[in-house]
């Protein structure tokens, strides 16, 4: 059973005890949305300043909402469309340190400032994307960004059977 227990050390040695939590919880389960929805939870439980995570899967023509924690989410997001559906038609991380700054950025909750999202592969093709929002601006530094690659891989790993 998952215990919410406060993290210690630096922001590194907390980091690796998350990514930990994650493989543990996704070990042996080959449920896609079980996973994913136990990794937006993890998610939110770590991060601090953050309104919304989640993840967008890809149904073969656009994303579509999947497991997430905030508030209620554009349900569909066409590829090269928005932050969540240029780095999907991209497959690179984006992350945006001001998102009405943004060209063509759908506004899901007014209360976003910045973004980061990451592709989600499985066998090499698209899966989704995960997608985090802050009300602060430029609140994803490169710290945050190799961490939630890292969370990602680990995440694309379970996906691949």
């Amino acid at each position: 059973m998952f215990q919410n227990a406060p993290y210690e050390g630096t922001r590194h040695e907390q980091q690796t005890q998350v990514l930990q939590q994650l493989k543990a919880l996704i070990q042996d389960e080959p449920s896609a949305v079980a996973n994913l929805a136990n990794a937006s939870a993890l998610l939110n439980q770590f991060m601090k300043d953050i309104n919304w995570v989640g993840f967008y899967i890809f149904d073969g023509k656009e994303l579509v909402l999947g497991p997430f924690q905030g508030l209620p989410a554009c349900i569909r997001i066409p590829l090269h469309r928005g932050v969540c559906g240029t780095a999907a038609g991209s497959r690179t991380t984006l992350v945006v340190e001001d998102v009405h700054a943004f060209p063509g950025h759908i506004a899901c909750d007014a209360a976003s400032n910045s973004e980061i999202v990451i592709p989600l592969m499985r066998n090499g093709s698209l899966f989704g994307v995960l997608d985090i929002d802050s009300p602060l601006k430029s609140r994803f530094q490169a710290e945050d960004r190799e961490f939630l690659e890292q969370f990602v891989h680990i995440l694309e790993s379970g996906l691949q059977q």
